[in-house]
């Protein structure tokens, strides 16, 4: 990357906590409510009540061991695959409860899409093939063959990644660099068109470099599909979001406009934090 790209690209992603919203624009898109999240008899989140803006990069921080990516996996059903894990209280996705009788996991999972923290491509599968993976759970609902190629092209280009690897889209996945995987398992999310993208420290395993395309890609991809994004880097959620929710102890203390909340938060555990005196 050259130099005049990575100096716009500082005032650019350092610019979007200062035009965020006072509250969520445009309603919200998740609605959390009530929501206990348990690993048997131990309640790892706690209360938490949060909505998820539309089009809105929404990060989640705190120390570790605070509940962020247990928070995170529930609001896609990810929890529930954890053996003696479950929920209560409430995640409304345009309205609807996730959690409620009858509804299909698998689309959830295909609406509210997740990339973890390290990249994970299907070793045995081709580039292309790592990205409509998704379709492969649709059966008869899946796209033509020829339109998920399509689809495939999309993705890739939305993730930063087709001009890399466009000419070989049929080798496997795992040549390709750390940071390459993770956009690709950013592709593999994008391709079922999600409403929300859930990203659970999604550069903790990656260079400087390939952290710097990640979180531009976080910011280019505001307003067409919202995300959701844990981290430990207080400086990387200042530069990528538009509010900031922080944790402690399973609870949510505080959630507001990321300029708000790293300058003048409302609660002092909260200073504590991001000033360094714990965590």
């Amino acid at each position: 990357m050259t130099e005049p790209r990575r100096a716009m690209t500082a005032v650019r992603v350092g610019a979007v906590a200062e035009r965020a919203p006072d509250a969520v624009a445009h309603g919200p898109i998740l609605e959390v409510r009530a929501l206990d999240a348990y690993f048997g008899a131990d309640r790892a989140v706690r209360d938490v009540s949060l909505d998820i803006g539309e089009g809105q990069v929404t990060a989640i921080i705190g120390p570790s061991g605070c509940g962020k990516s247990t928070l995170l996996r529930s609001l896609n059903r990810m929890h529930e695959t954890v053996a003696t894990a479950r929920v209560e209280g409430e995640v409304l996705l345009e309205g609807k409860d996730i959690y409620a009788r009858g509804v299909n996991p698998i689309e959830v999972r295909r609406r509210v899409g997740m990339v973890f923290q390290r990249p994970t491509p299907f070793p045995t599968m081709s580039i292309r093939d790592n990205v409509i993976a998704g379709f492969r759970a649709a059966g008869r609902n899946a796209p033509p063959r020829a339109e998920q190629h399509d689809i495939a092209e999309w993705a890739l280009r939305r993730s930063a990644l087709w001009d890399e690897v466009k000419d070989r889209l049929g080798d496997s996945a795992t040549a390709m660099s750390g940071g390459q995987q993770q956009r690709l398992c950013i592709a593999r999310a994008l391709a079922t068109r999600p409403r929300v993208l859930l990203l659970d420290e999604p550069t903790a395993s990656l260079d400087p470099l390939s952290t710097q395309m990640i979180e531009e890609l976080v910011y280019e991809l505001r307003g067409d599909v919202s995300v959701v994004i844990v981290t430990h880097n207080m400086q990387q959620a200042a530069r990528v979001s538009d509010r900031t929710a922080f944790m402690l102890l399973g609870e949510l203390v505080e959630v507001a406009p990321t300029s708000r909340l790293f300058t003048a938060p409302a609660d002092e555990r909260t200073e504590a934090y991001i000033t360094g005196r714990f965590g």
